[in-house]
């Protein structure tokens, strides 16, 4: 038996992690406990530095360690240390060891930016090329890719250069979503659209782009990385702030005003001109629709209101940053003036982008054909699709996301919303080109299970919702409605209607199941004092 390695049972082999794992947690201890000690004492000296970096080697994700580290060495270059850039450069050294340990520490990388802002001197360069080492060791490392975008502005790189190393990046493997992403900053700089400050980069590039793009999604039709930065370039991004609605009535003594997306209207730093309500001038005098919330989408004024009729019926906002909106209304009356801007659904393109986005769609079309479930390929199609024409595709789109449903199942809620939002997009162009703005909104049977875009809606005096797939959490963001005074919504999924309370005084609820209306019961008598409070 001489010779032969003992093979530990997992008895033995337990119970030798066990006591293993107690003796560095007891170590651990010792350490941090005597750690605390110099914290008390403030004793920011080299062994607290000798300490904390026998911890953090091994965990370099202990945040209050690198601040003790920090604190030790502003000590020591208040004492005028001689070499204190021998110091800041040795614990370079050090983040680049506990990089080895767990490349992707926020706390290592932190502490790495924070020396180069605090040490006498600092080579940025020499930060760029580790940069480029450390990509090459993995290409995907989203830290090191913020990282790298902080250093190349202090060691002025050019944004070309830097769009050159994406590109080498993005040949490499199509499947770096951080350098697309990277790309996607660069490229507004470079080529910025001429006519439109709204659209991030010229149509000549974005034409190039597009041709990338589906090179890159075609080579692999189930990596999300390209798909994703195509959405980008067509435009599906975050809404920006714009003026959305407004609607001021002299006989309701209210007034609502709203937003694409929320603000702090009373309080930051924004300027109103309403030529035609001088009260309405006055920003500190909005509320919020949602009590209690600083920023809203929607903002409401009670008190007695005038609209003249012989001032210009617009809505002008100026920004903290000088950015102009402007929302032209229509004064029917003295008792009422409304207004509703159509929002930017996606870029418009021009003809020659509509050809490409058309190629495109005949390749995912073709490429459908041997793989119909291939789910990145459906949902880019539907996108395509709404780019050249939502309203002539509608039916195909809407086919497109109802088998999404069933090719990826799991983010069946994802497609459902997302047929909720386009349909309403549809309907809402529709009402704002009919011209009655203060009108009832019919969004009945369209299957919806999601509420979008309500900031458009609160100038309407009825909403249908009935015959969709609604529930009670869905109903909060009606609570911005404040002029509705009909809501319908029978035959939804409803299981108490309670979040209905949180919605101003209506003359008509209609609820889910026989359609009854209901009248002067406790729920709408606790409207009603709601919205008098509100008005009065």
């Amino acid at each position: 038996m001489h010779g032969r390695l003992k093979v530990r049972t997992s008895a033995e082999e337990a119970a030798r992690k066990k006591l293993e794992q107690q003796q560095k947690v007891k170590m651990f201890r010792a350490a941090m406990g005597r750690i605390f000690e110099k914290k008390s004492a403030q004793e920011y000296d080299a062994e607290m530095m000798e300490i904390t970096a026998k911890l953090l080697g091994s965990n370099p994700d202990i945040a209050t360690l690198w601040n003790l580290r920090r604190m030790c060495i502003l000590a020591l270059k208040d004492s005028n240390v001689e070499d204190i850039q021998g110091v800041f450069e040795k614990d370079l050294g050090f983040t680049e060891m506990c990089l080895m340990v767990n490349p992707k520490s926020y706390c290592a990388w932190h502490h790495r930016c924070w020396i180069l802002e605090n040490a006498p001197t600092a080579d940025w360069q020499k930060e760029v090329d580790l940069c480029t080492k450390y990509l090459k060791l993995d290409e995907r490392n989203f830290h090191c890719w913020d990282y790298r975008r902080y250093v190349v502005q202090n060691a002025k790189v050019t944004e070309q250069k830097e769009f050159e190393f994406c590109m080498e990046k993005i040949e490499k493997n199509f499947s770096n979503y951080s350098s697309w992403h990277y790309r996607s900053k660069l490229l507004p700089v470079l080529y910025p659209h001429e006519a439109d400050p709204s659209r991030p980069i010229s149509e000549a590039k974005l034409k190039e782009e597009l041709e990338l793009v589906l090179t890159a999604a075609f080579t692999d039709p189930n990596d999300s990385s390209a798909w994703f930065y195509q959405r980008w370039l067509l435009g599906y991004s975050q809404p920006v702030l714009d003026l959305a609605a407004c609607r001021i009535d002299s006989k309701q003594n209210l007034a609502v005003l709203s937003f694409s997306v929320p603000i702090d209207l009373a309080a930051g730093g924004f300027e109103l001109l309403v030529p035609c309500c001088e009260i309405c001038n006055d920003t500190t005098k909005w509320l919020p629709a949602n009590e209690g919330s600083t920023f809203d989408t929607t903002w409401i004024m009670k008190g007695s209101f005038a609209v003249n009729e012989e001032c210009e019926a617009s809505v002008t906002l100026l920004t903290p940053d000088n950015a102009k909106h402007v929302l032209n209304l229509q004064i029917a009356s003295r008792d009422c003036a409304v207004g509703v801007k159509k929002p930017k659904f996606g870029y418009e393109f021009g003809s020659a982008i509509v050809d490409v986005l058309k190629a495109q769609l005949a390749s995912c079309q073709e490429l459908l054909e041997y793989e119909p479930d291939s789910k990145w390929t459906l949902l880019t199609a539907a996108l395509l699709m709404k780019a050249i024409d939502r309203r002539g595709y509608y039916e195909t789109i809407r086919q497109h996301l109802v088998k999404l449903e069933t090719v990826d199942a799991l983010r069946k809620g994802y497609y459902l919303d997302l047929a909720s939002k386009w349909s309403i997009e549809n309907r809402l162009d529709e009402w704002i080109e009919a011209g009655n703005l203060s009108s009832e909104i019919d969004l009945s049977g369209m299957q919806l299970t999601v509420v979008n875009y309500v900031q458009y809606f609160v100038t309407a005096d009825a909403l249908n919702l009935s015959t969709n797939r609604l529930i009670d959490r869905n109903l909060g963001v009606l609570g911005e409605l404040v002029f509705c005074r009909k809501l319908n919504l029978a035959n939804n999924a409803l299981e108490t209607g309670a979040t209905v309370k949180k919605l101003p005084s209506m003359h008509e609820i209609i609820l889910k199941g026989n359609e009854q209306l209901v009248k002067n019961d406790t729920v709408v008598e606790e409207l009603r004092t709601k919205v008098k409070s509100l008005v009065l």
